[in-house]
């Protein structure tokens, strides 16, 4: 393989014969030459994903995990949650630490999932792409070498100093120039001939293991064995002349509808959107959502929340609560980490949807062992709060900010979204649906659109909000004598999350994008 560099702007494409889109070419690439020879949305999406696993090793990868939205064209949607759960020996004393190996409290169900919703592929959509052939582009790119984004240098550089004292990250991650990575590459050939079940209890299961485990990880290979992901209905919400999917708890997936059942009382379509009132109704109504999210956490270990937090009563008091002139106190402690959206629609408009992530950027920066896996950081998202719903126990999954939606038209798929961010995930999908159904944005103008971010960043430790500076001196100002703790950075910064967006047409036209603070793009067939 060359070490192809970027050669033309894909943010934007349009298709009727099938669709992709990534926060990178490489892995658009990849999707879009399944699609071409006849493969599903479903198989597309495995392969891009692959091919994202080693090119965005700062977001995702096979130490990490992934939840999937997937819906055939007469609307018959579901998730899987690919979510690893703590380990059997997650005794905490004290807090979780957020880096290093006592944060590698939970396993990985990136490659689980795969094994999955391959299998719905097969079985309900006629899918008959071979896992080695899916898996090809990632192999290559990991042994041949590709070059390194400025995403990833980006991320290299914020975490220089602390990345010093990961075991192993120096050796493998490099902040530019060609990246190789040869031991992944084994590790996908390895998994690629033996079976994706081979990463949970084959001979790679047990180097996994003993690699975590020399670094002092309570993760077993017993604790990978029992790794599944579970198959779930899609949480509902109307909004307009759409109804919208989100993934149920562990994920936040209620939230994002819960902000947008809120949002729905406050006139958004009536309201322009680069005004100070607009910004405001969505700020407020993501106030009114977060106060809600401690009660999120594993329904396999507690009550799920869902009905209570989408009781249209609720709601309805929530968006009374809010003075459209002045801005609520803001008491939500921030939760951060990072993702990668990867969206497709095939050409019998099929469409299928994945955030796959290691939590933080470089996850926990443990390496496990010889394998050449990043392992993710999710325990660090558990409560010790023996009251919490998310307290850590055994076997548990954590509160999980990976949701990746649809919205149905008419019953069939419409609108296929998501977003890197954590608590600027239900943030930024609010903004993007609300542009989208509320003011009929293509998909590429709508991701252009200056982005707020309430709460804390990784470099700001103040609970204000900020937005991107070209919203306007005007609805800047606005904001701030609404109360509002005004804080601007730079357009398109990267701290505005990357998203992407398909919009299905009735007529079967199909249009996406990927967001301009990222490396990819859309391929439209």
């Amino acid at each position: 393989m060359n070490h192809r560099s970027r050669q033309t702007e894909t943010a934007a494409a349009q298709s009727r014969d099938g669709i992709v889109t990534t926060p990178h070419w490489l892995a658009s690439e990849a999707g879009a030459r399944v699609l071409a020879r006849g493969g599903n949305a479903i198989e597309a999406l495995v392969a891009a994903g692959g091919a994202l696993s080693v090119v965005y090793p700062h977001f995702c990868g096979l130490g990490g995990d992934a939840v999937w939205m997937v819906c055939d064209r007469g609307g018959d949607a579901r998730t899987f949650l690919g979510i690893g759960q703590a380990a059997a020996n997650s005794d905490v004393d004290g807090l979780i630490p957020s880096r290093g190996p006592a944060s590698t409290l939970t396993t990985a169900c990136l490659v689980d999932s795969w094994e999955k919703v391959l299998d719905h592929s097969a079985a309900a959509w006629g899918g008959a792409e071979r896992l080695p052939t899916l898996l090809d582009d990632a192999i290559a790119l990991a042994e041949d070498g590709f070059a390194v984004s400025p995403s990833q240098t980006f991320w290299h550089d914020f975490r220089a100093t602390e990345s010093e004292t990961w075991p192993g990250f120096r050796d493998l991650f490099q902040r530019d120039g060609i990246q190789r990575q040869p031991a992944l590459a084994r590790t996908l050939q390895t998994i690629a001939d033996s079976g994706l079940r081979e990463f949970y209890e084959g001979a790679l299961a047990d180097r996994i293991a003993r690699g975590l485990s020399a670094v002092g990880s309570p993760l077993t290979i017993a604790d990978l064995a029992a790794t599944r992901t579970r198959v779930e209905q899609p949480v509902r919400l109307a909004y307009g002349d759409a109804v919208l999917l989100a993934p149920p708890p562990p994920t936040q997936g209620v939230t994002t509808l819960a902000i947008m059942g809120v949002l729905a009382q406050l006139a958004a379509k009536d309201k322009a959107p680069d005004s100070a009132a607009y910004y405001h109704a969505l700020v407020e109504s993501v106030k009114q959502a977060f106060v809600d999210r401690h009660l999120i956490g594993d329904p396999e270990f507690g009550t799920d929340a869902t009905k209570m937090l989408l009781d249209p009563e609720r709601l309805a008091r929530k968006a009374a609560a809010i003075d459209p002139n002045r801005a609520a106190d803001w008491p939500v402690p921030y939760k951060q980490g990072d993702t990668a959206l990867l969206a497709a629609v095939d050409a019998d408009g099929r469409a299928a949807c994945v955030l796959q992530s290691i939590y933080f950027d470089w996850g926990s920066g443990v390496v496990a062992g010889d394998t050449g896996i990043l392992w993710q950081n999710r325990g660090a998202a558990f409560s010790t709060d023996p009251a919490s719903p998310n307290r850590i126990r055994p076997g548990k999954r954590p509160f999980y900010t990976l949701n990746p939606g649809m919205a149905l038209k008419n019953g069939r798929p419409h609108l296929v979204y998501g977003t890197q961010g954590a608590d600027g995930q239900p943030q930024t999908l609010a903004l993007l649906l609300s542009l989208l159904i509320d003011h009929h944005l293509d998909p590429l103008a709508a991701l252009s659109r200056p982005r707020f971010l309430l709460g804390r960043t990784f470099s700001d430790s103040r609970d204000n909000l900020k937005i991107e500076e070209n919203i306007g001196a005007d609805t800047l100002a606005a904001l701030g004598s609404m109360g509002h703790e005004v804080a601007t950075i730079a357009p398109l910064s990267p701290l505005g999350g990357q998203a992407g967006v398909i919009r299905i047409h009735a007529d079967g036209r199909m249009e996406a994008a990927h967001d301009p603070r990222s490396d990819g793009g859309a391929i439209g067939l």
